[in-house]
């Protein structure tokens, strides 16, 4: 049984969830009138975003439900949505329940957001033209709003669209930017604006990704200044802030064959030419939080009904900085590197270690100290459901290898900024601080691409890999002769760690751990077990 319309209508799946709205009418009624325009069609987005407008398609407080554009990779449209006819399933797997599977049906068209693509380029303007559409989201990685490489000029693409205009435009903001500027052709036309994406200020990465490049295009004619002026207008446009948290790791074997039992066909994942994997279902955690602030100028669909937050965007910073700086990420990122030390395949399997565990616990304990409490979540009850149920859940498939991914990027927020906090306090000292500093010296040890056998380890992607490791090449572990002055310029670097390290007694403390951790064989093991009583 192939996952089409005609197969899910009006039909009973054992053990599935199936709609229960008339889909082919939502899916006429949001063509012709659209309300709803995500851009980026990945796990997160049909996992989660796409399943709460489902939830109130089924509860009959929506009419009308998403149209999905892809603006990395365009196989996805081609050979997920499309053979699927835009139908995903969805595993939600928890830890001491069966699986629990579900058709989410209120994707109701893929698009390629490809300026090239004649067809696609003319029904995105339909889409921003219609007076109906209340917002757009995106779930495009934080790295969807670069403008600038490493060396601060602009991307090559992005130098293209800043002097051929809004026409030629070919990167994801450029493209949403030559769109706005299509709704402010025919109206001026209220819209959201929302980033979903999991990244610190999220709605202000975007807005400023989209205003550079409209001012940059007001530089050099293309568009006037009145539309610069309708993009800071929040009677017209808006740029919410958000705080999105659910795993959806990538799809598991595990999973594929509990699928194809339920008796589908066609299932199994793809990996598209640009090295994504994917597959026509989602495995998804339990756990859930979707935080948005509430500015709307054209209307919303109603979220607050399916257990989205909506409030103030000072109440989504808290909730955000609470979350990545001490609930979850730090924890995640502190598995990440000495997961693939140890050679761990999976994050639930690495809380089974006892000084795993209790490294994460006192990160969480250490970050406590200085929590932002958003009062709409419980920092307290946060962080006991991540270590108690998050992070130990078997059915979630999610690897350190994966979450290692651009480290270098995570640590100002994850731990700088509780590096920071302490420093400020008057009761608080960093000389108090012994799980981040261990989690720093991890990092550190890891980049070394050696395991805690001795054994060569491919890294995770990372901008600043080449970088770093350069600096670290001469280090051997094993060795007593090791010059580690080759740490003092990462340790000194405020973009990594947000502050001086070496200006603290971090610095000293850092040092001091990582050189244990180079003793030889076991040797991270054997650090853990002396610092995680």
């Amino acid at each position: 049984m192939k996952l089409t319309y005609d197969n899910i209508c009006n039909k009973v799946i054992n053990n599935v969830s199936l709609p229960k709205y008339d889909v082919k009418k939502v899916v006429e009624n949001t063509k012709a009138n659209p309300i709803w325009l995500h851009f980026g069609a990945g796990n997160i987005f049909r996992g989660y975003i796409a399943r709460l407008q489902d939830d109130l398609l089924n509860q009959g407080l929506a009419t009308k439900g998403i149209i999905a554009a892809e603006t990395f990779d365009y196989e996805i449209i081609d050979k997920i949505y499309k053979p699927n006819d835009n139908l995903t399933l969805v595993a939600t797997l928890s830890a001491t329940k069966p699986t629990e599977f579900r058709i989410v049906a209120s994707v109701c068209e893929g698009v390629k957001a490809d300026s090239s693509d004649v067809s696609s380029k003319t029904r995105l303007k339909e889409i921003f033209t219609n007076s109906s559409l209340q917002m757009i989201s995106f779930t495009i990685t934080e790295k969807g709003y670069g403008l600038k490489g490493l060396d601060g000029n602009y991307l090559p693409v992005v130098l293209s669209d800043i002097e051929n205009g809004p026409s030629e435009a070919k990167h994801a903001m450029s493209i949403v930017c030559a769109l706005l500027y299509e709704r402010y052709l025919a109206g001026k036309l209220p819209l959201a604006v929302v980033s979903m994406d999991n990244c610190s200020h999220n709605g202000e990465k975007l807005q400023n990704a989209i205003l550079t490049i409209a001012n940059e295009w007001q530089k050099n004619g293309f568009v006037t200044s009145e539309f610069i002026d309708y993009l800071n207008d929040e009677n017209y446009i808006t740029f919410p802030w958000s705080m999105i948290d659910k795993i959806t790791p990538r799809p598991a074997n595990e999973v594929l064959e509990e699928v194809e039992k339920l008796g589908f066909t066609n299932m199994e994942p793809v990996t598209t030419a640009k090295r994504t994997y994917i597959a026509p279902f989602v495995n998804a955690e339990v756990c859930e939080y979707l935080v948005i602030e509430d500015k709307f100028p054209n209307g919303r669909p109603a979220l607050e009904k399916v257990g989205v937050y909506l409030t103030t965007r000072e109440t989504v910073n808290k909730v955000e900085t609470m979350k990545v700086t001490t609930c979850l990420n730090p924890l995640h990122t502190a598995l990440a590197v000495y997961g693939c030390l140890l050679g761990y395949k999976s994050i639930a399997s690495e809380m089974e270690s006892k000084e795993l565990k209790s490294l994460v616990e006192n990160i969480g304990k250490e970050g406590m100290k200085v929590v932002v409490d958003p009062k709409i979540l419980s920092p307290q009850k946060f962080l006991e459901e991540v270590l108690y149920e998050r992070l130990p859940n078997k059915a979630i498939p999610d690897m350190p290898q994966r979450i290692a991914t651009d480290t270098s990027q995570k640590i100002p927020v994850r731990y700088g900024e509780t590096i920071k906090a302490y420093l400020k306090s008057n009761t608080l000292s960093v000389d108090d601080l012994t799980y981040i500093p261990l989690a720093i010296a991890g990092w550190l040890r890891y980049l070394l691409a050696v395991n805690d056998n001795l054994e060569p380890m491919e890294l995770s992607a990372d901008p600043m890999l080449e970088e770093l490791c350069s600096q670290l090449k001469d280090i051997k572990v094993g060795s007593l002769n090791n010059d580690l002055t080759a740490l003092n310029p990462i340790l000194a670097n405020k973009q990594i760690f947000g502050v001086d390290l070496l200006e603290t007694s971090l610095g000293e403390k850092v040092e001091g751990m990582f050189k244990e951790m180079l003793t030889g064989k076991g040797a991270v093991l054997n650090t853990l077990k002396k610092y995680c009583k």
